[in-house]
């Protein structure tokens, strides 16, 4: 997981005056949970990510950045091992410009994510 994340999630705790116990409670979860969020060892799901926005007034787009880079790249290599040959029907007609469309924005958007990093 991100070190920045896990980063300012800890900060926006201390900012916040909150102890990790405080969090806990909030979210509904152990003490240890919270910990293993700022440590990094473990991403907040969803649901405990929305709430952790909402105690502390922030999004926390650096995870989100990472979190798609990552599927980006898993993407791109997983469309390398894709069968290229799949029985012709209605059902598959669009598939290649899509394949093809789908590695065109991948491959855009990973260089344009390097080139502003």
């Amino acid at each position: 997981m991100s070190t920045e994340f896990s980063l300012e999630l800890r900060v926006s705790r201390k900012k916040s005056g909150l102890t990790q116990s405080d969090v806990a409670h909030l979210l509904g979860v152990k003490q240890s949970l919270v910990s293993g969020f700022e440590k990094g060892r473990r991403v907040p799901p969803v649901r405990e990510l929305v709430k952790l926005s909402l105690i502390y007034g922030r999004s926390f787009d650096c995870l989100y950045a990472e979190l798609v880079r990552d599927a980006r790249q898993e993407l791109l290599a997983r469309l390398e091992t894709l069968p290229e040959e799949v029985r012709r029907c209605a059902g598959t007609f669009n598939r290649s410009s899509t394949i093809e469309r789908l590695r065109l924005r991948l491959v855009t958007e990973i260089d344009e994510y390097d080139s502003a990093a």
